[in-house]
């Protein structure tokens, strides 16, 4: 095991590090910089230079009058040091502005993510045992409206009926008007009352696919023979269930459970920004459209060390899960 995890490690390293010149080849290529709106605005001030002297100096200025493979290896010295720059967009280092917000969207995440399993594995099991019954028709039809609803129209239409005719909750931002009068506990509960709606977007929108999922899995398991087995010597259908073919349909759902590790903390991009709630998902979209390269760059690889790690700790969890699955 120790052999093979050292294996994928180093793996892993090589396919980041060919990742990561991907992603900054991408970002150079962006038809939208915040060098050039820079060099613009100031080119159009009162006796100031011309567009393309400015473009000249602030491309120096942030190294990127170096190609693209020489910036690469600039920036990977940087990275090595601790040195990820300056975010472009909102002029602070960009680990301090990653540090400010990506812990609400890892909370955002995480009540989502935990949500999610207690109440879409539940439900396809119930579907699977149940199969063709009233239950299963109507856990199928609330999965399926799950992965179809997509997720800005029925943002908006949470926020237009909690928000607009009954007022319950904010329409935009993570803490009310009167925010700064409040006692802590009046604080914290300020918050949450802000996190409601997105988190039930975050959950309606991911129970669909998960839901199916356990539901396909299960009744596979079901119709096998072993089961049968188990059925034939008397075993209570509780323990079948939950004992024997649960225990199986734990080796697929954990694939699926490793690839979401990356998204508790890459921040819900869409909801983010239909909520005003600035977490990672709204920082990076605003740095993307800005053409902030530091940011991007360390967000990006950042999500793709996330995903290396989920993969690594599925393939890792499935010997685990399955005694039977044993790695020489």
């Amino acid at each position: 095991m120790k052999k093979y995890i050292l294996k994928r490690v180093l793996i892993s390293i090589i396919i980041l590090f060919i990742v990561a010149f991907v992603i900054y080849a991408l970002m150079r290529c962006l038809p939208t910089s915040y060098i050039e709106a820079m060099a613009r605005e100031k080119s159009m001030q009162p006796g100031s230079k011309s567009f393309e002297e400015w473009m000249t100096q602030l491309s120096a200025m942030y190294n990127m009058d170096k190609g693209i493979v020489p910036g690469y290896f600039m920036w990977l010295g940087q990275m090595f040091t601790g040195n990820f720059g300056d975010s472009w967009y909102y002029t602070i280092p960009v680990v301090q502005k990653f540090h400010e917000t990506v812990w609400l969207s890892f909370v955002m995440g995480a009540i989502s993510f935990i949500l999610e399993l207690i109440i879409a594995i539940p439900l396809g099991i119930i579907a699977a045992t149940k199969q063709y019954s009233k239950a299963d028709y109507t856990i199928s039809i609330v999965a399926l409206a799950g992965i179809s609803l997509p997720t800005f129209f029925f943002a908006s239409l949470l926020k237009l009926i909690f928000s607009v005719k009954l007022g319950w909750f904010d329409l935009y931002g993570l803490v009310g008007r009167n925010h700064q009068q409040l006692s802590a506990m009046g604080k914290f509960l300020d918050i949450a009352n802000h996190l409601v709606l997105p988190i039930i977007v975050l959950v309606v929108i991911s129970i669909g696919g998960l839901m199916r999922y356990t539901r396909t899995n299960m009744l596979e398991v079901l119709n096998a023979d072993y089961i049968r087995t188990a059925r034939a010597k008397g075993l209570s259908e509780r323990k079948v269930i939950y004992h024997h073919a649960f225990r199986n349909t734990l080796i697929p759902l954990v694939t699926i459970i490793g690839g979401s590790l990356p998204g508790l903390f890459s921040g819900a991009l869409i909801t983010e920004t239909l909520f005003g709630i600035p977490g990672i998902g709204l920082t990076s979209y605003n740095c993307m459209v800005g053409g902030d390269i530091p940011f991007s760059m360390f967000y990006l690889v950042f999500l793709a060390i996330l995903t290396l790690a989920g993969n690594l700790i599925a393939d890792i969890l499935y010997a685990v899960v399955d005694p039977r699955v044993r790695i020489s």
